[in-house]
């Protein structure tokens, strides 16, 4: 889609909001306002015990506690999603593992944000320390990953990323049933 013209009206720490003027498939024009914002990378860790690691993180955006999956932003510097991920799920939840799913990327919202997040399910775990960054604040629980798909189909649990990254990760998780059959 050709941009006709493009106007930054803001720069941020992470995010970049542009005005521009793009021409679309069928050669009409049209005015957006587009944030670009350099992606993620979200984990789904699932312990020997069948529990899924999430997070109960205060977000000041949604002006509530909301709960997660272990997650964070690409960096310029990082070498991969996987990378990304591999460190978040140590920082945020002290964890590490070794064995990992890809489970593909979702968009947030393509209509106007360019933010792609990578997801991936952690398996073999092993438990540290967190090393949590600055304006973090959440605390880690481990929840039955039936019971974490349950608080999603009930809607305790809303962030996107999360309720995809869950069921993405359902069809890996071998203890994950539905009505007692595994769905293979």
């Amino acid at each position: 889609m050709p941009v006709l013209e493009s106007k930054t009206i803001f720069t941020g720490q992470i995010i970049k909001l542009n005005q521009e003027k793009v021409c679309l498939p069928d050669n009409t024009v049209d005015d957006l306002e587009i944030i670009y914002h350099p992606g993620g990378a979200a984990i789904v860790a699932v312990n020997n015990s069948n529990q899924v690691c999430l997070l109960r993180q205060y977000r000041h955006a949604m002006r509530d506690w909301v709960w997660e999956v272990p997650a964070g932003i690409l960096e310029a510097n990082d070498i991969s999603p996987m990378k990304r991920a591999q460190q978040e799920l140590q920082e945020e939840s002290g964890c590490t593992a070794t064995q990992w799913v890809e489970l593909g990327e979702i968009q947030s919202s393509p209509g106007i944000l360019s933010e792609k997040v990578y997801l991936f399910l952690a398996k073999e775990l092993s438990y540290g320390e967190q090393s949590l960054e600055q304006g973090e604040v959440l605390e880690v629980h481990w929840v039955d990953f039936n019971k974490a798909l349950q608080q999603v189909q009930d809607g305790e649990i809303n962030d996107a990323k999360t309720c995809i990254a869950l069921f993405r990760a359902a069809k890996f998780n071998q203890l994950y049933t539905v009505n007692g059959v595994c769905p293979r």
